[in-house]
């Protein structure tokens, strides 16, 4: 295997299992997280309670949907990282044990 390959494998898997714990847990509750911010900032701008206008709505739509997104890239950037991380410790292991190997082959035996 070439150097680095492990670090492109776990690289791909750390971004599928992002993806697939998005679609588990991040997705509603960035959701959540992001309409209870739009709700404040809504309510700070038109004061509480909210009246049912198109603008306070839209608000609170945005920021659900900007949730949404800070969520999927939280989620999807951290699974890439530690795949990334795991394959590369994978790759140095692997260079070092044979290094040694390598030296083993290579020293005269009396």
């Amino acid at each position: 295997m070439k150097t680095g390959e492990m670090a492109k494998k776990g690289l791909y898997a750390g971004v599928g299992a992002g993806l697939v714990l998005f679609a588990l847990v991040g997705l509603l509750s960035g959701s959540f997280i992001g309409g209870v911010i739009g709700l404040n900032i809504a309510g700070s701008i038109f004061g509480l309670p909210l009246t049912a206008s198109v603008l306070p709505r839209i608000i609170v739509g945005s920021c659900m949907v900007l949730g949404v997104i800070l969520s999927g890239v939280a989620f999807v950037t951290g699974g890439a990282v530690a795949g990334w991380l795991t394959g590369h410790i994978a790759d140095t292991i692997r260079e070092a044990r044979t290094a040694v190997v390598g030296q083993a082959h290579t020293a005269k035996i009396k």
